[in-house]
């Protein structure tokens, strides 16, 4: 298991080497799907304060072990419209909202206790079959009905592109250029999240605001789980 001391201030100051010259240093989300609570206690206790989940159910016992923590949950897998009320409830920002079913129900289910939930719009930018994420034409109308709900924040989009077409930047540039364009009639949105542990230098270079890193943070996860 890694020295996890050593391995965040390691890739902290890699994300601050690859910046663009004069722009700030990405945000660090760390990825601690499959990792228990204590490890995430571990890391918050070293400054880390972001965390990413996968798995709702997984999430919702790290979080509720971790309330006085005062931590950042971010969804960053999957989310199907019956675990929209305990993600609205619980998380304070959603990664992968792809479709028009699901915004209602998050905007529903936030608290009026709390700020409004954060989102993102996942864009499924190589328009794979059935991986998750809608289509980058279909990016602006998503915007759109998300920003006209008060208890939800239009921040970005997110991508999880095709290993073949991040680590030579082409997917990244894409993704660049349609968060440009989508910033035009959203000036609001201020997050572009992608890259990943094998890839997230060449995310950066293409604007990358917030990059999803656990496998270079937390050691190799077992071998039936998806890195990230």
């Amino acid at each position: 298991m890694p020295d996890l001391a050593q391995t965040l201030l390691s890739l902290q100051n890699a994300l601050a080497a690859c910046a663009v010259a004069g722009s700030p240093a990405p945000a660090l989300l760390a990825v601690s799907k499959t990792q228990s609570a204590e490890r995430v206690a571990e890391c918050a206790g070293l400054g880390q304060r972001a965390f990413g989940e996968n798995y709702v159910q997984e999430a919702v016992a790290k979080i509720t072990a971790l309330t006085t923590q005062d931590l950042e949950w971010h969804l960053i897998g999957p989310l199907q419209s019956n675990k929209c009320k305990t993600v609205a409830e619980l998380f304070d920002w959603v990664q992968t909202v792809d479709r028009e079913k699901i915004v209602p129900l998050l905007a529903q289910y936030r608290p009026a206790s709390k700020a409004p939930l954060n989102v993102l719009i996942q864009v499924n930018i190589d328009e794979e079959p059935g991986k998750s994420g809608c289509s980058p034409d279909d990016a602006a109308r998503l915007a759109d009905l998300i920003d006209s709900f008060p208890r939800l924040r239009l921040r970005g989009l997110m991508a999880i592109p095709d290993p073949a077409h991040s680590t030579n930047g082409v997917a990244f540039e894409r993704m660049q250029a349609l968060y440009r364009t989508l910033q035009q009639r959203h000036p609001q949105m201020d997050t572009l999240s992608m890259g990943m542990s094998d890839d997230y230098p060449v995310a950066i270079r293409h604007g990358a605001t917030l990059v999803r890193v656990g496998s270079a943070l937390f050691g190799p996860r077992p071998s039936h789980s998806e890195d990230t």
